[in-house]
């Protein structure tokens, strides 16, 4: 999987694997989705979401199960797919199935989990904490550089602005640019964390406006958490996109580039 080159490429699904056959076909709607609007799709989906606001909250099937659900992704819909590593011990047997490893936003300076998963050859998608300064960024990019890691993309999730919410810089997106190709996370960007007690808020109508934003500024990659029914979602209901946002954002974003080219 390479980023970056001039074409946009976009990273969507659900934020976990609720059952197989959600996943399956949830990764069916990205895929038809994407070829309707001619983009290259990479399916994301988490086999274990263990930065969970309660300690009770849905997490996922784990690693054996939650692999094996995306290689059938991988294997129905021909899409590359995405996931999300906590550990060094999970870097190699999941670089075995996805094909982007994702450094969680919280983990972006464990320099252990950075190394590890460079070693495996596959891409790394490494989300700028919250925080971070976007310069900051630089450092991760060295670090994977130095186990012979040169496919990185750099995401964008918005910075901790006192609490309970996030706000977007875009100027990060061209700092982080002169380091690696960016990728603008539309749907985690417009999360309140913890705003709802026992589980974390967001307000989905935000996403679209702040990727249209960032594709003005120049992006390379967009991530939007999409959901069939977000009310129902085990995690992150509150700000993920339903399809039909989705492919309304898409539209816009990609008018945007192309104004732009």
């Amino acid at each position: 999987m390479k980023f970056g080159g001039g074409e946009l490429c976009v990273i969507a699904g659900p934020c976990v694997i609720e059952d197989a056959e959600f996943t399956l076909r949830h990764a069916r709607r990205v895929a038809e989705i994407a070829r309707k609007h001619r983009v290259q799709a990479v399916f994301k989906c988490s086999f274990d979401k263990a930065n969970r606001t309660s300690g009770k909250s849905f997490r996922g099937p784990g690693l054996e199960e939650g692999l094996r659900v995306l290689a059938k992704v991988k294997q129905e819909t021909g899409l590359p797919v995405l996931t999300d590593v906590h550990s060094v011990e999970q870097c190699a047997p999941a670089a075995e199935v996805v094909d982007v490893l994702q450094i969680p936003a919280f983990l972006c300076r464990q320099t252990d989990l950075l190394l590890a998963a460079g070693r495996t050859g596959r891409a790394v998608n490494v989300k700028k904490g919250q925080f971070l300064a976007p310069e900051d960024m630089k450092n991760a990019v060295e670090k994977l550089a130095d186990v012979g890691c040169s496919d990185v993309l750099l995401t964008e999730r918005g910075a901790s602005f006192g609490y309970h919410n996030l706000v977007v810089d875009m100027r990060g997106l061209i700092t982080m640019r002169k380091f690696a190709p960016v990728c603008f996370d539309a749907t985690h960007s417009v999360q309140q964390p913890g705003s709802q007690g026992t589980a974390t808020g967001g307000d989905r109508t935000l996403a679209p406006p702040l990727a249209r934003a960032a594709a003005a500024v120049g992006i390379d990659a967009l991530f939007c958490e999409v959901h069939e029914d977000p009310a129902k979602a085990l995690s992150d209901g509150p700000n993920s996109l339903t399809f039909e946002m989705w492919d309304a954002l898409l539209a816009d974003v990609l008018k945007i580039r192309q104004a732009l080219a």
